[in-house]
């Protein structure tokens, strides 16, 4: 009963601290006018949606750092539940979590506060993101081998760097900053992706448990729950790139923390297929003057194609279940 317990604190303070939250962040955003500028080029029903309050992550990324903090608390108590040491990769996914939520902040001001659906550059937070992940894979390999954390990297260190991680962490942020564009989409989508990287942590499949990693990912799994409170359809606010930057940077630290970097990219199937559909609209627009999709990102073609938004989202969210669960039963078979 203890371990039950142990495991559902995480889910409940998420889930607690997000729904609390939900409701004065909501008023102070409006207070302030951080309201959601729709761009131009979106489907027309979405022009509507044009004033909801914006920046909603923090809502998620506070829920999530409660429910860690918990975990620190009972696990340096005396008397508390010992189960695992202090996690020098569950500090890693808060770092990275906290760093892209940072570059979205940034994001979102901005657009808030020029009143147009214009924040950073494009170029500009390829940039940031680029710099962070170098900066956080550096940081994890000298953890790693005991080198001094301070120090500024060298030119070999940063060639030297594994490429994929830098890539998973950059693409997989932008994949779901893409996906969020639906009431309740990226919310439903996430959920059954950090319940599986939850699962890995605990069960060790692949390495040992890692069960500070676990903690976030189940407080993630909560306070998206609570988020959803707020964010299904008609939501009354948005996490913002305050949010979606955060997620993505999150799943992919924590897989990278649990050496299952494959397995994400079968649980993460739904943000890599919505940001596959931008890149293939993309390309094949410039080379042959046609569209693949009626809009792109993904979810936008369905809309275009008639589908309610709650279907959408619903279905979404299906397919996203299959993934995570097939990713974890392919892990576990190969493992």
């Amino acid at each position: 009963m203890q371990l039950i317990g142990w495991l559902l604190e995480p889910l409940i303070l998420g889930l607690l601290t997000t729904l609390v939250a939900g409701a004065p962040l909501i008023r102070l955003l409006r207070r302030v006018k951080a309201r959601q500028i729709v761009s131009l080029d979106a489907p027309v029903e979405h022009q509507a949606k044009s004033g909801t309050p914006t920046m909603g992550g923090l809502a998620i990324i506070v829920g999530i750092g409660v429910a860690y903090g918990a975990y620190e608390l009972r696990r340096q108590h005396p008397a508390g539940l010992v189960i695992g040491n202090a996690s020098e990769a569950a500090v890693a996914v808060l770092a990275a979590l906290l760093a892209f939520a940072a570059i979205g902040l940034a994001d979102d001001l901005l657009i808030v506060r020029r009143g147009r659906s214009m924040g950073l550059k494009a170029r500009e937070k390829l940039f940031l993101q680029f710099a962070a992940a170098i900066l956080w894979v550096i940081w994890r390999q000298r953890a790693a081998s005991g080198a001094p954390l301070t120090e500024p990297p060298g030119a070999w260190e940063v060639w030297g760097l594994p490429a994929v991680h830098v890539l998973l962490l950059v693409g997989l942020s932008n994949a779901t900053n893409l996906t969020d564009g639906l009431d309740g989409l990226l919310a439903g989508v996430s959920l059954p992706i950090f319940a599986a990287l939850g699962f890995i942590a605990w069960t060790g499949i692949g390495v040992n448990p890692e069960y500070g990693v676990m903690t976030l990912c189940l407080g993630a799994v909560g306070a998206l729950v609570g988020y959803l409170w707020y964010n299904a359809h008609p939501a009354q606010v948005f996490m913002g790139d305050t949010g979606s930057l955060a997620l993505g940077a999150a799943m992919a630290a924590a897989a990278i923390a649990l050496r299952a970097e494959w397995a994400l990219l079968i649980a993460a199937a739904v943000p890599l297929a919505e940001a596959a559909s931008v890149v293939l609209q993309v390309i094949s627009f410039q080379t042959t003057g046609r569209r693949i999709f009626r809009m792109s990102p993904l979810h936008h073609h369905f809309e275009l194609s008639g589908w309610p938004e709650t279907r959408i989202v619903a279905r979404f969210t299906v397919v996203s279940v299959l993934c995570a669960a097939a990713a974890v039963l392919i892990l576990a078979w190969w493992g």
